[in-house]
């Protein structure tokens, strides 16, 4: 029991190390100071819907904390596909999920992504990127270029620190809902989801 704790602990360690290595490198793409919380990423991960059959799109995935959140919700390894801009994370990632579908790339690129996946359409989105450090029209796009490639009514999630969604609801095809606020998640998120109109 005790040896489990500290490999858990090392891990942890070890994930936080390479976290605080991305946002030196490269600060624009990891745009938090922790990782996310194990919490959050439950919660982000609640909206899968195991029935559909189709894969999920994670991007941002970072440490992978919500990409182990993905595989406990009860999907399989194999059917999530990762978009990871930082190429510090990718090796990790791999060697911590070597089923995932891990893509080294632009999420904002979604046109490349499902060429590069060989998948048109996902159940949902679950973002981890730090939209805020991105211009407003930049986001919106994503966003709708997104909610083209999930069915109609499934989401997309997001989170953010700030009291606002990050993408504006009068701006785009789609609406907003206020999906909670996390408060055991350094600094505290709030998680918002957005669908077709």
């Amino acid at each position: 029991m005790a040896v489990k704790l500290t490999k858990k602990l090392a891990k942890k360690f070890q994930n936080e190390i390479r976290f605080i290595k991305g946002l030196v490198d490269q600060p624009k793409s990891v745009g938090a100071i922790f990782p996310t919380s194990s919490i959050t990423a439950r919660r982000m991960a609640s909206i899968v819907d195991l029935d559909s059959g189709l894969p999920v799109l994670e991007l941002g995935p970072g440490t992978g904390v919500i990409t182990k959140a993905i595989i406990e919700q009860g999907v399989a390894p194999e059917e999530i596909y990762s978009v990871e801009y930082s190429e510090n994370f990718i090796p990790h990632l791999r060697m911590d999920y070597p089923k995932v579908n891990f893509i080294h790339g632009d999420a904002f690129d979604v046109d490349a992504i499902r060429q590069e996946s060989g998948i048109e359409r996902f159940d949902c989105v679950i973002s981890a990127l730090p939209l805020l450090n991105f211009p407003s029209s930049q986001r919106v796009k994503l966003i709708e270029d997104l909610l083209e490639i999930i069915p109609e009514g499934r989401p997309v999630i997001q989170f953010s620190y700030g009291p606002l969604s990050p993408v504006v609801a009068s701006a785009g095809n789609y609406h907003v809902e206020h999906f909670g606020w996390v408060a055991r998640n350094l600094p505290p998120a709030q998680l918002w989801v957005y669908r077709k109109r």
